[in-house]
């Protein structure tokens, strides 16, 4: 709940673990539902022979009881999780009923999904909340800040929003290289700054890793690029103009395909159905660089209501890279950025990215170069 998590935001950032578990052990106390107590203890010796940070025993109306064994952390990356579940658990298992609890000064959205999906609780200072137990059964949700409150000018940049990001994740997607720095610099078309940027971002993801040799690595590219969609739309990041072709998508598609002097890429429902048909489009999503020379030249009226096709002029030129033509001659966009740009269309649109990603999946070598 907003108001009581500025209310945290507003009193500073916690200076030390042990303020973070402070704050986190109090966040927890004060959402019990009315009924519900708990007592707490610090620096636990457990039966695993390691010492929990802190364990809360939180006991329902009815007499049940649920130990929640905190670890306290200044900073969580996605890559330490692996490290902190072997921490915990332990722990928890030594216990008779117990649930791992992670607390952190702030808690980064992908941080918080993959400790859910890990079966963990968290609690940050920043009003991010999740604590499940089964036996009792007990469910506190809360939605806090979404991006780091304390993060001060010249920390390690939070997002991939941007060109430069976007540049340099439809490189390591698009390819299946070991890259060296320089020659992901060289084919991302990104400035060396922006490019350590991101790969320290996506490292501290755990999306990219280095071997040995210091080469740059992608473990698996489809949570690199959900984790892209977070930050990077069709919508979001182009200028869009909304038009109606009157004669329908198909009169378009016919134009379209035979323009020899306007640089577009076709994306969306339509780019996706040469690899992954979902349902008939309802509208056409088209990358271009000049809308209104587009827009003249397919004779598009320009509209508010019954809009059929949407034009955007994006801020990056990536979206006209790597792209292919089909049979009719249509310009298609390359299917990482049509995947991206359907995981934030509206409606079915995400449902279709699902479709596109699974097909993906199955045929990397016939569009990973």
């Amino acid at each position: 709940m907003s108001p009581e998590s500025g209310a945290s935001v507003a009193s500073g950032a916690p200076e030390s673990t042990g303020e973070v578990l402070n704050r986190c052990i109090r966040r927890i106390l004060d959402r019990l539902p009315p009924g519900w107590s708990a007592t707490t203890e610090l620096e636990v010796a457990t039966a695993a022979s390691r010492k929990a940070d802190a364990i809360l025993r939180v006991r329902s109306p009815d007499g049940g009881q649920v130990e929640l064994v905190l670890e306290a952390k200044q900073l969580v990356e996605r890559r330490d999780i692996a490290s902190i579940l072997g921490q915990l658990a332990p722990m928890t298992e030594a216990l008779p009923n117990a649930v791992g609890v992670v607390a952190a000064r702030y808690l980064a959205r992908p941080v918080r999904a993959e400790l859910a999906a890990r079966g963990l609780s968290y609690v940050d200072a920043a009003g991010n909340l999740r604590l499940l137990t089964s036996t009792p059964g007990l469910f506190l949700s809360e939605q806090g800040a979404d991006t780091d409150p304390w993060r001060g000018p010249g920390r390690p940049r939070g997002t991939l929003k941007g060109p430069p990001a976007a540049r340099v994740v439809r490189a390591l997607v698009d390819f299946t290289a070991e890259w060296k720095i320089r020659d992901l610099i060289a084919i991302a078309g990104a400035s060396t700054g922006a490019t350590y940027r991101v790969l320290d971002f996506l490292e501290r993801q755990d999306l990219v890793t280095r071997d040995q040799r210091g080469a740059v690595l992608v473990p698996a590219w489809r949570p690199l690029l959900e984790l892209w969609s977070k930050d990077y739309g069709f919508i979001r990041d182009g200028l869009v103009t909304t038009y109606i072709e009157p004669r329908g998508l198909p009169a378009l598609l016919e134009k379209v395909a035979v323009s020899e002097r306007i640089q577009y890429a076709v994306t969306g429902t339509i780019a996706a159905a040469e690899w992954a048909s979902y349902a008939p489009a309802r509208a056409a999503m088209i990358y271009v660089k000049d809308a209104a020379e587009a827009s003249a030249a397919w004779g598009l009226r320009s509209t508010d209501s019954g809009v059929n096709v949407l034009l955007a002029e994006p801020q990056t030129d990536v979206v006209f890279e790597r792209t292919e033509s089909n049979s009719s001659g249509l310009v298609i966009a390359a299917p990482t950025q049509v995947a991206v740009d359907l995981l934030t269309g509206p409606g079915r649109n995400p449902e279709e990215a699902r479709e596109l990603l699974d097909w993906m999946e199955r045929h990397e070598s016939s569009w990973r170069k």
